[in-house]
Order: C-alpha cells, then sequence, then structure tokens
C-alpha cells in the first residue's frame, strides 16, 4: 500500500547527505566531472524522502537533491516503542532490506544509508539487515520502499471491517 504524498510547507524538515559521487565523462576536449548527491531529508515524525541531485558543483548537487527529496516525501507509522509496526522487506533493483520490529532500549541497528533514512523518519528502536546489494541509493530506495509498504492496526481493522480490540485477539 503506497502511501500519498505530504506537503512539505509546514515540516521542519532536515537533511543528511548518504553520498556524494564524481561522474566523469570523456569528451573530444577531455573530461568533465560533474557531481551527484543522495540526499534524505526527514521530520524525525513520520517524514521522509530521499533525492538524487547531479550538478558540476556539490552544493548544488546536494541543495538539488534536498529539493528532490522533499518532492518524494511520505509519511510512515511509528509505533509506541518508536519501532515498525511490523516486519518488512523492502525492495528495490537487487537490494532488500528487511526491517524488523524491536522492543524499548534497542536503539536503531543499521548500516550506513538505511540508518540515514531511519533516524529521519523518527525511528528510535529498529533492527534492519540489508540484503543482496549494497549499492548506497538501492538500499536508500530499498528502505524507503519498505517503510511505505507498513500498515498500522488500525489500517487493517478499517480494511477487514473489524475492531482493533478483535484484530489484537
Amino acid at each position: 500500500m503506497k502511501r500519498t504524498i505530504i506537503d512539505a510547507s509546514q515540516l521542519e524538515l532536515t537533511e543528511k547527505v548518504v553520498s556524494i559521487k564524481r561522474v566523469t565523462k570523456v569528451v573530444k576536449g577531455g573530461r568533465n566531472f560533474r557531481f551527484a548527491a543522495l540526499v534524505v531529508v526527514g521530520d524525525g515524525n513520520g517524514h521522509v524522502g530521499a533525492g538524487l541531485g547531479k550538478a558540476t558543483e556539490i552544493p548544488e548537487a546536494i541543495r538539488k537533491g534536498k529539493e528532490d527529496a522533499i518532492k518524494k516525501l511520505i509519511e510512515v507509522p511509528v509505533d509506541e516503542n518508536g519501532s515498525v509496526t511490523h516486519d518488512n522487506l523492502g525492495k528495490f533493483g537487487s537490494a532488500t532490506v528487511l526491517l524488523k520490529q524491536s522492543p524499548l532500549g534497542t536503539g536503531i541497528i543499521a548500516g550506513g544509508p538505511a540508518r540515514a533514512v531511519l533516524e529521519l523518519a523518527g525511528y528510535k528502536n529498529i533492527r534492519t539487515k540489508s540484503l543482496g546489494s549494497s549499492n548506497k541509493q538501492n538500499v536508500v530506495l530499498a528502505t524507503l520502499d519498505g517503510l511505505s509498504n507498513l500498515t498500522t492496526i488500525e489500517e487493517v481493522a478499517k480494511k477487514r471491517g473489524k475492531s482493533v480490540e478483535e484484530i489484537r485477539g
């Protein structure tokens, strides 16, 4: 279930640069250098997004990446323990990220690219495992895919036409 995209004008967003790559294009006159910046933005309260910016200068690439990330902002559910509502797998390309629900006091156990997304989304207790590709961009997008496919118990109860108490058992 995909989440709706959020209006970012009233959110206080923080940004984190996950990676900066120098890209070279060989042309007749020599080499052209450009930079690609992968940026994650979030408010630490259930809103997160990632974007890619490309430019000839690093600050310009970061600015473009931040703008792109704000356009792709999604809302994710955070439970009372500061964890995901249920275990889930996120996939993008050949990267797969396993998101596991954790009890209070666990902290964020995640690799670099996934950690950036989870911290800015507002998770406090979560375990993850990156499976498959270790490409930073694909791991970030796989993490976002896993988070966007999470459902709350209220959503499940509404979909099944039952009360929350009936679902919990």
